[in-house]
């Protein structure tokens, strides 16, 4: 079983589902563990549950439900030499119906797992606890109702105005939807310039403002109604792109959007503008994947550097922003080499998409993506694979190229032997 669990252990690029509002309390037998759930409390995912952290075990849960009701989640941790069953079997009576209850154990347990589940323990997760164990432990518990989100959040922002976050968001997702068949939507949080609509060739009359400002909370079917179809498994949330209202918003104005959406949408790709506000600070820290679009020089260099320490910073148990170069060697202009960047950024780039006005100008002048234009050009290659790191997906043509490489290594050696022969 713990060697089960050591392979099953969360990563921080895993991608787990956010929990709904829910409340849960956790009664943890060391500080250790204590130390942990009080750190699982303020991530993300974790941001709309009420967690709270009290010390003593199983026997500290039962006195507490004796005086009062029960949460939605009980977290509890055994403790050495305790019997776990009998307080589970003692637990179990001043329980509410429908709470869930995890276990949190160690390798020395002697409690068989089946007897567990049999006293309805929903989850049971091997120490030593880790952060991401609890979250995941949680939010796992709710992520397969269809009442609650599960849909993917990937955020793209560009470190500097001008430098085609747009353009790289909106082919992303074109990929996410056609290449890997991923029910997607594209939402343009730039409500007074944005450039979906343009790029994808639509003119829907409604979109993300009629969301946005509605009165009610938008539920599914509101907010299927304002979507513009693009292609098989893409959708688009547009902006109205006009100037007849000033769009300040409060930090959650997009918060009910969002999480209706993930609960019909397996892709969401958030076209976000590039402002330093509350809502859009928000917005990348709340997403579950971050791409950061920036140029090859100085200030765009600076920018990155922050903004992927300023995100770091909010997201301990997250996997780091990814980011990408684009428009890279754009003739005359003075460039700063990629590996400098990457040395400053401490980070690589997923991709480095090179400058080309014309396949980019007609793309953009005909409403298609780079795909249309050229199926098999390097750049809508760049794309497949930025998707693919987005989403998390396997990607099946770097896995055949890595297969063959060592084959195609060995022919070319033996050929080359022979001919040295001959």
């Amino acid at each position: 079983m713990s060697a089960q669990q050591d392979q099953e252990r969360p990563h921080a690029d895993e991608y787990i589902a956010p929990a709904p509002r829910i409340s849960v309390q956790a009664f943890c037998a060391t500080i250790a563990t204590a130390a942990s759930a009080k750190a699982a409390a303020e991530d993300r995912r974790l941001a709309k549950a009420h967690l709270s952290v009290h010390m003593g075990g199983v026997v500290a849960a039962i006195d507490a439900y004796h005086k009062a009701p029960t949460p939605n989640v009980i977290v509890i941790e055994t403790e050495p030499d305790s019997d776990i069953l009998a307080g589970l079997d003692e637990l179990a009576t001043v329980c509410d119906p429908g709470t869930r209850v995890v276990v949190l154990g160690s390798a020395t347990d002697v409690a068989p797992y089946r007897e567990l589940v049999r006293r309805g323990v929903n989850d049971y997760v091997v120490g030593p606890i880790q952060v991401l164990d609890i979250v995941r432990s949680i939010c796992s518990l709710f992520s397969s109702s269809e009442q609650v989100s599960a849909g993917r959040l990937i955020a793209v922002a560009g470190a500097k105005g001008g430098v085609g976050a747009s353009t790289v968001a909106h082919n992303v997702a074109w990929s996410i939807a056609r290449d890997l068949g991923l029910d997607s939507v594209v939402i343009d949080l730039d409500l007074a310039f944005g450039t979906a609509g343009l790029d994808y060739n639509q003119d829907p009359v409604q979109g993300i403002a009629n969301a946005v400002f509605s009165p009610e909370r938008p539920d599914t079917a509101y907010m299927e109604r304002l979507l513009a179809k693009c292609g098989d498994n893409l959708n688009l949330l547009a902006a109205p792109a006009t100037l007849d209202h000033v769009y300040d918003f409060g930090a959650e104005a997009f918060d009910a959007i969002f999480d209706t959406m993930r609960m019909s949408m397996s892709c969401i790709v958030l076209d976000v503008p590039h402002q330093w506000t509350a809502w859009t600070k928000r917005v990348l820290v709340g997403a579950d994947d971050i791409l950061i679009v920036a140029e090859p020089d100085l200030a765009n260099m600076r920018n990155t550097k922050n903004m992927m320490n300023l995100l770091k910073a909010s997201r301990p148990n997250d996997r780091p922003p990814l980011y990408c170069l684009n428009q890279v060697g754009m003739p005359k202009r003075p460039e700063i080499e990629v590996k400098d960047f990457a040395k400053t950024i401490e980070s690589q780039p997923i991709a480095s998409i090179p400058f080309d006005c014309r396949l980019f100008g007609e793309a953009a002048n005909n409403g298609q993506m780079i795909a249309e234009i050229s199926a098999r050009h390097r750049t809508t290659r760049t794309f497949q694979q930025i998707a693919h790191r987005l989403t998390g997906r396997p990607d099946l043509a770097d896995q055949r190229e890595s297969l063959l490489a060592p084959l195609l290594k060995r022919f070319q050696g033996g050929r080359g032997g022979r001919r040295a022969v001959g």
